[in-house]
């Protein structure tokens, strides 16, 4: 089975460049479930309805987040319905939402660090109860949204051997060590993003420098006149008959406004 995770999804740009390149990737890598955090779907921050279909129409089977998931409000009630998107499953329990789903013979997994983010209930621990309930032969895809590598590393290794893969979302820059543990499941530090190349973690260079600069809490707007997008993603083998992977490879691309 060929599993395509895309990186956290930013804003309009990010949008384009999945409608633009997926409908081919789909052929060419043979894909049979793709996923994307969408967290950063709505300018940067948060998801709507329409900009979740947008995602969907694309080709995206499975939609997963992160910390931002709560910024749009008119989300909450949708993350209760039967949508193919997920919240981080260790958020409380009343929390609306759900942390995982099956489609097409996987099962998602969502899962959120607490390291330099919310103090949410423990990922490790949620993540354990979660196996626990599933079958035995159950293939298992794990999105890590955090900010601390050593945290992403950390529940890669932790679940080494028990999960197809565990690939971290959140900081929107790629990491080069994409590999398969000694157990079996393929890790990733980062997939990156898809969203404006000319941007810092894709908004605008000038924002972000300024409230680097001043310390003030500036607004952070989306690059959206970045005449390139990058699509950072990653391309996993699973091998049906074990349930873990066979490979693991970045697919990294370049949108260019004008066209591909």
């Amino acid at each position: 089975m060929n599993l395509l995770m895309i990186g956290d999804v930013m804003g309009r740009p990010g949008r384009r460049a999945v409608a633009a390149l997926l409908p081919d990737l789909r052929q060419e890598l043979a894909l049979d479930l793709v996923v994307a955090n969408g967290e950063n779907l709505a300018a940067g921050r948060g998801i709507t309805e329409a900009t979740a279909q947008e995602l969907f129409d694309a080709g995206v089977d499975v939609i997963t987040s992160g910390n931002h998931v709560w910024d749009q409000k008119e989300i909450i009630p949708v993350l209760d319905q039967e949508v193919a998107m997920l919240r981080p499953l260790n958020y409380p329990p009343a929390t609306p939402g759900r942390g995982l789903l099956t489609q097409k013979g996987i099962t998602v997994l969502n899962l959120q660090g607490r390291t330099f983010m919310p103090d949410i209930d423990c990922p490790f621990r949620a993540a354990d109860a979660a196996l626990s309930e599933l079958p035995q032969d159950a293939i298992v895809f794990v999105d890590m949204h955090a900010e601390a590598t050593s945290e992403k590393q950390a529940m890669g290794r932790y679940l080494d051997g028990r999960v197809a893969a565990v690939v971290g979302t959140h900081t929107h820059v790629p990491t080069a060590d994409a590999r398969i543990l000694p157990g079996g499941t393929a890790f990733v530090t980062d997939v990156g993003m898809a969203g404006p190349q000319e941007s810092i973690i894709g908004n605008e260079i000038d924002s972000v420098i300024e409230r680097f600069l001043t310390g003030m809490p500036t607004r952070l707007p989306v690059a959206e006149k970045s005449p390139t997008v990058q699509f950072n993603a990653v391309l996993v083998e699973i091998d049906e008959a074990t349930g873990r992977a066979n490979s693991i490879a970045r697919i990294d691309r370049v949108y260019h406004r004008d066209g591909v």
